[in-house]
Formats: structure tokens, C-alpha cells, sequence
């Protein structure tokens, strides 16, 4: 399995040149992914950086250059709230992007936040498993991530059950003491298991976390970003500035 050392780190300006780079990564894989094998699957994130990216998708020239009847939207992770709840994911990319893009919308797989946690990650597991056709660990064309001040991705947290869910497809037992909440996430092992991985990360409270994760000791129950570690995909950071004041240039 590749190091974090092996990953792309691409270094932009601010929170804009972020966005416009995710924007514009999102439509080069969803391009290249129709052209191979007719369809694009794709992993999303909740987050301020996402958030931007899905307005910029929303609009020309993007909304045009992609073929949306061919796009299959699944996400990461998800709070256990329902739909239309204002923390919920799903909301915010449905009013950000899904509800303005000619999306089919038998191509959205949401996680079911409003149903028992434990039951909504078996659901949603197995849902995944369907559609790949796997009895094993889908495998996304595009996973997009964001990480915490706290070096947690998805909705993988410090310490958490979570963590050592490799047999699982979505983490069924996910508690977050710190939040007193659970959540709903992909294990790393699924994640894993993509294509193509991209952290979109901005902000300077990330830069000595981002530090840690990419250049510091291998501490996943500290740091859970590091389990992402791809077994046959590509893993590239894109970061702003603020983000990578900390890093040393390599």
C-alpha cells in the first residue's frame, strides 16, 4: 500500500482557486470515467470548500461540459439527521448542485440519516454492493474528502470504532463521543478501494494538523486522515496556502 509520501500535493492560492480546482477536477475525471467505461461514479463531501465547488459545477462552463445522465452521486459520510434537516449533506449538494444540473434522480444514492444509525449504514452498504455488484468493497471512480482541524475525513473521528471497520462497507457502530452523536461514513477500507482520492483542504486552523498527517509519524488513531492510503488508485491534497504554511517544502 502507497505511503502518504507517494501522494500529490497541489498548492493553490486561496478558498476561490480551491474551489475552481475541484471544480475543474471534477469534470476532467467525469469526462475521462464517461469515455472509458460510460458512467462516473463519485463520492462526495459535505464541507464550505464542496459547497463552492457544487456552485461553480452548477454553472457554465462546467454544467455543459459534463454528460449529468451518465454522473452517479453517493457521499462519504452523513450526520444522522433527516433530508431537509440544515446539517444534513445531502441538502446542502442537493440545493447547491443536484436540484440545478439535469441529474437524473435515479443517479443520487443518499444515506438514509433519518433512519437508526446501525440500520442506515447496513442499508446504505448494501445498496453500494448492489449497484457495483460486489459482494466485497465498492470501488468509486472519484472519492472527495476534507479534513478536520482534528485530522479526522469523512466522518471517521479520533479514536472511534470506526476506525477499525475494514471488513464494513459503511461503519455500522460510529459514535463520536465528542460530538454525542453518530454519524454515518464509508469506512477507510472502502474509500481505499477508489479510483481516484482528492482532499480538499483550505484554512489556516488545518496547517499544523495538515502538517502531521503528511509529513509527521503514522498515527491513524490520532490522525485518522492518514488511513487513507489508496490500494491500486491515485491520492492528491490540494490545499491552499494557509492550509500548507506548515509543510515543509520537499
Amino acid at each position: 500500500m502507497p505511503s502518504l509520501n507517494t501522494a500529490q500535493i497541489i498548492r493553490v492560492a486561496d478558498a476561490q482557486a480551491l474551489a475552481q480546482a475541484a471544480a475543474e477536477t471534477f469534470c476532467q475525471q467525469a469526462q475521462a470515467n464517461i469515455a472509458r467505461w460510460g458512467r462516473f461514479t463519485v463520492a462526495l463531501s459535505g464541507g464550505s470548500t464542496p459547497k463552492a465547488m457544487f456552485g461553480l459545477l452548477a454553472d457554465e462552463p462546467y454544467r455543459s461540459a459534463i454528460d449529468w445522465a451518465n454522473v452517479y452521486i453517493f457521499w462519504g459520510d452523513e450526520r444522522c439527521v433527516p433530508p431537509d434537516h440544515e446539517e444534513s449533506n445531502y441538502r446542502m449538494t442537493n440545493e447547491a448542485l443536484l436540484s440545478k444540473v439535469p441529474l437524473p434522480p435515479e443517479n443520487i444514492f443518499r444515506l438514509y440519516g433519518e433512519d437508526a444509525p446501525a440500520r442506515a449504514a447496513q442499508r446504505y452498504g448494501a445498496q453500494l454492493q448492489q449497484f457495483f455488484q460486489t459482494d466485497s468493497l465498492p470501488q468509486f471512480e472519484l472519492v472527495f474528502l476534507g479534513m478536520g482541524a482534528d485530522g479526522h475525513t469523512a466522518s471517521l473521528f479520533p479514536g472511534t470504532a470506526a476506525l477499525q471497520a475494514d471488513a464494513e462497507v459503511v461503519a455500522v457502530e460510529n459514535y463520536v463521543e465528542k460530538l454525542k452523536t453518530y454519524r454515518l461514513t464509508l469506512t477507510a477500507a472502502t474509500i481505499n478501494q477508489a479510483r481516484t482520492i482528492i482532499f480538499l483542504v483550505g484554512g489556516a486552523d488545518k496547517a499544523v494538523t495538515l502538517r502531521a498527517v503528511l509529513q509527521g509519524e503514522f498515527q491513524p488513531e490520532v490522525y485518522p486522515s492518514q488511513l487513507i492510503r489508496p490500494v491500486h488508485g491515485t491520492l492528491t491534497w490540494i490545499v491552499d496556502e494557509a492550509a500548507a504554511s506548515q509543510l515543509e517544502r520537499l
